[in-house]
Order: C-alpha cells, then structure tokens, then sequence
C-alpha cells in the first residue's frame, strides 16, 4: 500500500495478527522495511506496520527540503491516516530518530518504545573526524571533487538527498530525549561503531522509564548479531508494557 505525503509515496504494509496494537517498525538509514523480517517471524501474534522510509526501496524520492521532522510528522500522518491512536515502536539507528522525536511530541501516540543502536546525540570530538569534516569544506570551497569523501552512505545518494542526510546527522535531539513518557527499552552492541556504547548509555540517562540492555559480542545492528538474547530482552518489555 502506499500513503502519500506531500507529493512522496511511502510504500507500508501489515503483517501478522490483526486487533492487537499495533507495533510500527521503523529501520535504519539506507535499509528499508525487511531489515526486521527475523522479528517479524519471531513474533507472529503482534500486528506489525513496517514501511520503506522515503527514498529507500519502494517509496518515493525526497527533495532537499525534507529533514528530521518532515519524516517525523509523516509517520505521525501516516497513523492519523490508518486511524492509530497508540502503538509501541521499534526502531533502528536512523529510526531512533524519528522515533524519539515523534516520542516527545505525541506522547498519547505511544504506548512504548524499543531503541536499537539508536541515532540522535552528538557523538564525541574525535580529531580524526574533526580534520576529515575541515579537509572535505575546503576541497569543496575550493571547488575540487569530494565524490571519494564522506561515508559510504552519503556517497551513493544524489545532490537532493546528501543534503537531506547532512541535516539528519547534525540534528543533536538530547533535547526531545528528556520528554519522552513512555517505558523505554535502550538496546545496544557492546562493539556498535556507528552508534557507540557511550551513546546509548546517554539515551539512558536522558530517557526516562528507560532501561539499557548491552548484547555481547554484537555490533550496529544488535538484533541479527544476537538474536536469541534480543528476542527474549523484548518479548519481556513487550509483556511488561501490555
């Protein structure tokens, strides 16, 4: 099925048992709604709502307008539109994003939520990274050619959508994180690189009712790397927050 929002088709669909509350999937950056296919299947008596994130598989594509709160409020249209009124989410890394912020401004909306390698906080100075950031704006100002710089996911996007990503990843939401209501469980690998350990502990400490679960021997994405403990971590939250 696809919804339709300001002029971008978003590509969702429904999946397991129908009349239970609805649990929203929302996946990570340059994924689409198949990234939880394992959980879907782990969990066949939930009633799941996944959709592809504009502009990943089959929706559609942004223009350089949208940011971290046009995805937001069109997922919050998207319920709207399919008459939800409460929902637990689970989100990935780029997800977490929109979930946190979705969180913080319609609390009746969500019943509880999952961060998985959770996106949204500054991360900590790093030289490296500082000097990569200042070598990339001068080549740029100097009008050289940076199609061999920045990360592989910024890489393979075009112009309208770089720039889209660039104002993702610098929206710092620590602030969103402190009015959220909603029992929150934080899950983390303990070798994540894209979202580091100390972050998740800060999402911790700023979420309230939030608890931190650390997989061992997992990385970004916790719930493929372990997922044994994973499931059994958020059919135990789920339960607690029927």
């Amino acid at each position: 099925m696809v919804f339709v929002y300001q002029g971008v088709g978003v590509d969702y669909r429904f999946i397991g048992k129908e009349g239970e509350r609805v649990t929203l999937l929302l996946h990570g950056w340059g994924c689409d709604g198949d990234e939880f296919e394992s959980i879907v299947t782990k969990f066949p008596d939930r009633y799941f709502l996944t959709l592809d994130l504009p502009p990943f598989r089959n929706s559609g594509k942004v223009n350089e307008n949208w940011n971290m709160f046009t995805y937001a409020n069109m997922v919050i249209s998207l319920c709207e539109h399919m008459k939800i009124s409460d929902c637990d989410i689970l989100a990935h890394s780029f997800g977490g994003r929109i979930a946190i912020i979705i969180s913080a401004l319609r609390p009746e909306l969500v019943n509880s939520l999952v961060l998985v390698g959770c996106a949204g906080l500054r991360q900590r100075f790093s030289l490296k990274r500082y000097i990569k950031v200042k070598k990339y704006k001068l080549k740029k100002r100097l009008g050289k050619n940076t199609d061999n710089m920045g990360s592989e996911d910024y890489r393979r996007l075009d112009e309208a959508t770089k720039k889209v990503f660039v104002s993702i990843v610098n929206e710092n939401l620590r602030d969103f994180c402190s009015k959220i209501k909603a029992e929150s469980l934080i899950v983390c690998g303990e070798n994540d690189k894209d979202t580091p350990l100390y972050m998740a502990k800060k999402l911790s400490r700023l979420i309230k009712n939030s608890k931190l679960v650390v997989l061992k021997d997992a990385g970004h994405f916790a719930f493929l790397d372990s997922p044994l403990v994973f499931y059994k971590e958020i059919d135990k939250f789920w339960e607690e927050c029927k």
